[in-house]
């Protein structure tokens, strides 16, 4: 892999919390960060700390606007060493436990914490591949729940933690399948639950007080993208810095198959 310093880095979601705070971390180590929020003010604030030459807003409830930054990233930058799917939503913020839904009509969670990182993901494949070698990594979580591909919208007794989890699980699942697929392109693909209740504002919320500290889940997240011992280490998921064993449902082909399939339907990928 190529050095830090020579590196091009795009971190959705880097208005605050870990995206932030992994984004400086990478930053002070020389790369070049491009940085997504959805909050123009807050977004300009992030780079200017972190001297992010470019920014890219979207609000990734909905799926146009995924595309159009998918686009506007491809069509701009002339390499992407590594994108970090940082971006996501907690158990209870926003919604405080009642069923929300996104732009396109799918549940909340499912939308932005999975959907969006699948179809931004696709859609900077080429230039990932590119840029090869290259690393996505997905910010996943060890509250993982099986997705019943029955309801998989959660219309039938919702639960903010239920979705939230499956959520999670799709991402490690996608994780898996698309390392495969990129195997041998050059782009490795990893996950990982960086910390445990870090002191981030959808923490709080949810549950009022922390457990790890953000600087866990940062080095975590940069040793992720960033550390040339996991050259070509791919389709894994990371408990912190220790790879383990995600829910068994990732490891079931069939229910990635109707994974994959959904969400080709949903993304039009």
């Amino acid at each position: 892999m190529r050095p830090l310093s020579e590196q091009v880095i795009l971190v959705t979601g880097a208005t605050d919390g870990l995206g932030r705070a992994a984004a400086a971390a990478l930053a002070a180590e020389g790369a070049t960060l491009l940085l997504h929020g959805r909050d123009r003010p807050k977004l300009d604030a992030a780079a200017a700390e972190i001297g992010a030459p470019r920014t890219y807003l979207a609000d990734l409830a909905s799926l146009d606007e995924v595309r159009r930054l998918g686009e506007e990233v491809a069509a701009n930058e002339s390499r992407l060493d590594a994108l970090v799917n940082n971006a996501g939503i907690g158990t209870s913020l926003p919604g405080d436990g009642e069923r929300m839904v996104s732009a396109d009509g799918h549940e909340l969670r499912f939308a932005v914490n999975y959907l969006s990182g699948y179809l931004l993901t696709h859609l900077l494949t080429d230039l990932l591949v590119a840029s090869a070698p290259a690393r996505v990594v997905n910010v996943s979580s060890a509250g993982q729940a099986a997705i019943d591909f029955d309801d998989v919208m959660l219309e039938d007794g919702y639960s903010g933690t239920r979705a939230y989890m499956q959520s999670k699980l799709a991402q490690v699942m996608f994780t898996i399948d698309l390392a495969e697929e990129l195997r041998d392109r050059g782009v490795t693909v990893n996950c990982l639950h960086p910390a445990t209740y870090m002191p981030t504002k959808i923490v709080f919320h949810a549950r009022g007080e922390a457990v790890s500290s953000l600087e866990e889940g940062v080095r975590a997240t940069v040793r992720l993208v960033a550390d040339p011992e996991l050259d070509g280490v791919t389709g894994r998921y990371f408990d912190g810095e220790v790879e383990s064993a995600p829910h068994s449902q990732a490891h079931d082909a069939s229910a990635r198959a109707q994974l994959h399939e959904l969400s080709r339907q949903l993304t039009g990928v």
